[in-house]
């Protein structure tokens, strides 16, 4: 049996998403952030010596890392299913959006929430200014810059078809889910991005989305 080391308001919500899309059997051990620091608990550690989520366990497997836990899972559970055939320019596109949702595209979210949160942390009343001025010249300059070409670049590359992979959906658009809808709750995207829009709108009709959501529970990505 899988089990979903399941973190509230994680990315392991992906994981229960394409779970539920294969129609595999797991179960969800459900662990919850401190309401203060928003870390995880020290419990996670019990299963993965860094404490994170998303992590799954089977048949005393441990697996850690979204995009590892996707392939293990496709391969494993997938049947040929939310996979292009090999070889063709669409495995080769899934393969690029799997890694580009935690390589290029979430260092500069990270760096969005931690330099916009920054300023309101507890510090000398002297240093708050020299705080947020540091926080708005990096996001000016260096932070919103690279997340405003890349919604550019996602929403482009969305002209050439429906799913990020091709025409087909995939477990390339599941991990692209956190990216594009942590976007869209931070106020990234918008009219100027009709078809991120469009494409959120897909995934958030999917049966199989909304089974997860129910399993997973409160899912707040501003949180």
């Amino acid at each position: 049996m899988i089990t979903v080391h399941h973190l509230n308001n994680s990315r392991s919500q992906r994981v229960l998403w394409l779970l539920e899309e294969l129609g595999a059997e797991y179960e969800v051990k459900r662990y919850e952030r401190d309401a203060k620091t928003m870390r995880a608990p020290s419990s996670l550690r019990e299963v993965h010596p860094l404490g994170k989520s998303p992590v799954i366990t089977e048949d005393g497997l441990t697996i850690a890392e979204s995009g590892a836990i996707i392939e293990y899972l496709i391969e494993r559970h997938g049947g040929g299913k939310l996979i292009p055939l090999a070889g063709t320019p669409e495995r080769l596109r899934y393969s690029y959006w799997l890694h580009f949702a935690e390589g290029s595209a979430m260092s500069p979210l990270l760096l969005a929430l931690i330099f916009s949160r920054l300023p309101t942390q507890p510090m000398p009343f002297f240093v708050r200014p020299i705080a947020r001025g540091l926080s708005q010249k990096v996001l000016k300059t260096f932070v919103n810059p690279q997340l405003k070409e890349q919604r550019e670049y996602m929403e482009s590359e969305l002209g050439k078809s429906d799913w990020f992979a091709g025409e087909e959906f995939t477990a390339a658009d599941i991990q692209m889910s956190f990216v594009v809808e942590a976007s869209a709750a931070r106020g990234g995207l918008g009219t100027k991005h009709p078809r991120l829009m469009a494409w959120l709108e897909r995934i958030h009709a999917r049966p199989a989305y909304q089974r997860a959501l129910a399993k997973g529970g409160p899912y707040d990505l501003l949180s």
